[in-house]
């Protein structure tokens, strides 16, 4: 823009990882995607910008009152006491409780952590020094280092990625997007950058040669893997944004770095949350979300991650990390408290958040929830300790083969009375994400879930406002023995039996919608009643 008197320039810069054309024909399954053998573009110099006047007419600047008024009346501004939730991880406040009865420490390791003196080149920037920031060549330079991790080294700086490469390394080829994530985030460097300098360090290990039997280190693994799975879930929710035939408007969140969809449908009444269960997504709640709206509600459902079309990145998953999601997604996206309603495990999620940071939810109703009811549960039981092993590997890929053979058969199981509700879209939907990278570690969680914090205990306090819709026939769990323990260790609990198996909110959606209706009604009634006094 080099003059106020004339309109500006506008350049458009593009730097796609893959040559598309049309978005529109992309295939939004990962195992049609990989048959199309996309070559990676190379990475391109960037555009220098052109030198502006210097001698311009900035007018009167604003003081630093003005400034802190704009922050302080921002819309975007979290209420302070929601950004001390969000500082509040449901382990410091386990480690709280478990501290207080006495009991073990979450951390069961015996390694003390001490400060390493701050290098005068270190590629780290943050305070706690484990992310890699700064300028494009002080990443390209960290990037170096920590494909080379095999290789000795003299320099300091270079010894400090390999250090906090082993930190970070909470499962093979995590430490990648811990290092280097808020970087490929802001944009400091590219996905394809990071993609060829991974394939031309490869080449320089191999005489200049690309072997054919995969990637020849670990690291050159874990940064090429992590790009490409990265683009692949960008590429999928622009398509599915860009899609005429979704029943919802797709919206996109980025939750610590990862993709995440999400739809809202309605522009007022009471805010509701809806939270899907294990293997599926927001789409489940598909005659639900309109119709719960059109009743006066304004709601959101989230695709949580690992899931639907959400990304699937190489974390270590656990039921207080989904729960957290949650409790972000109210704080970020919602902004104020909601009516939080989960299916099966998404219920135990549901279940959590109220628990940990009960400011976040109005009222709770739990789908045929997971999780157990334990009497005389008094205190937390809980370890931290998620270990993966050969046996969880090698189980993670059975269990793959076995949902993606008999997937329609095990689905229509959960609903035992209305098995027309398993259509071919449901299905699709499922094996389609069951080929997204990353899904056997999404899978692998399955044999470290830790589902030891009682239902019972955890909506203690929450007598009146928690509802329980439960399926009678549900073949996951014993619909008649949970519901008999509800009624004896959950005083003011609501229940609601329904003919109906494991998700009876798909099964019988106009049943469910009526029901949840009436107690987001009864609820709302009440607080407005009590705020009166």
């Amino acid at each position: 823009m080099p003059s106020f008197d004339r309109s500006p320039e506008i350049v458009l810069w593009q730097t796609p990882f893959y040559d598309i054309k049309n978005l529109k024909d992309f295939p939004a399954s990962y195992d049609e995607f990989e048959k199309l053998q996309l070559a990676v573009t190379s990475p391109l110099l960037p555009s220098r910008l052109p030198s502006a006047e210097m001698e311009l007419d900035w007018g009167l600047l604003p003081t630093l009152d003005n400034l802190k008024k704009f922050v302080n009346e921002s819309p975007s501004k979290l209420n302070e006491s929601w950004a001390l939730l969000k500082e509040m991880s449901s382990e410091t406040i386990l480690q709280e409780q478990l501290s207080k009865s006495g009991k073990v420490s979450l951390n069961n390791s015996n390694f003390k952590h001490t400060k390493r003196k701050r290098l005068d080149k270190s590629v780290f920037v943050t305070q706690k020094q484990n992310v890699v920031g700064g300028g494009t060549n002080s990443v390209l330079n960290a990037l170096a280092a920590y494909l080379r991790y095999l290789e000795g080294t003299a320099r300091d700086y270079w010894q400090e990625v390999h250090e906090k490469l082993r930190t970070a390394e909470i499962r093979d080829g995590a430490s990648f997007f811990a290092l280097f994530g808020p970087a490929l985030c802001l944009g400091i460097i590219s996905r394809r950058r990071v993609y060829y300098e991974s394939i031309k360090y490869k080449k320089e290990r191999n005489a200049g040669f690309l072997s054919p039997f995969g990637y020849s280190t670990a690291t050159v693994s874990a940064s090429a893997d992590t790009v490409c799975s990265m683009e692949w879930y960008w590429l999928l929710l622009l398509k599915s944004q860009l899609s005429d035939g979704g029943a919802y408007p797709i919206r996109i969140w980025r939750w610590n770095g990862y993709l995440i969809q999400y739809t809202v449908v309605g522009n007022r009444g009471p805010a509701v949350l809806l939270v899907h269960g294990f293997g599926a997504f927001l789409e489940h709640f598909r005659d639900n979300i309109s119709s719960i709206s059109n009743d006066g509600n304004r709601v959101w459902a989230v695709t949580v991650l690992g899931f639907g079309k959400s990304e699937k990145p190489n974390v270590v998953y656990t039921e207080l990390m989904w729960a957290e999601l949650v409790r972000d997604f109210i704080i970020e996206v919602v902004g104020e408290p909601v009516h939080l309603m989960g299916n099966s495990i998404g219920g135990y999620f549901v279940a959590l958040v109220a628990y940990f940071w009960p400011a976040l939810a109005q009222s709770v109703v739990l789908i045929n929830s997971a999780g157990d009811i334990i009497p005389a549960y008094t205190s937390p039981q809980f370890t931290k300790v998620r270990a993966t092993s050969g046996a969880t590997w090698l189980g993670a890929r059975l269990l793959l083969f076995y949902l993606r053979l008999g997937l329609g058969s095990i689905v229509k199981n959960c609903y035992p009375t209305k098995t027309e509700r398993v259509d071919d879209w449901l299905i699709n939907e499922m094996l389609r994400a069951s080929y997204d990278p990353g899904v056997l570690v999404v899978l692998e969680s399955i044999f470290s879930f830790n589902l030891s914090l009682a239902l019972n205990y955890l909506l203690e306090g929450f007598e009146g406002k928690v509802l329980i819709i439960q399926g009678m026939k549900d073949p996951i769990t014993d619909s008649k023995s949970k519901v008999a323990m509800l009624k004896e260790h959950c005083p003011g609990v609501v229940i609601r039996e329904l003919d109906a198996g494991h998700c009876p909110h798909d099964e019988k959606p106009e049943e469910v919608n009526s029901i949840i209706s009436q107690w987001i009604l009864t609820i709302e009634s009440r607080v407005l009643s009590q705020a009166c006094l």
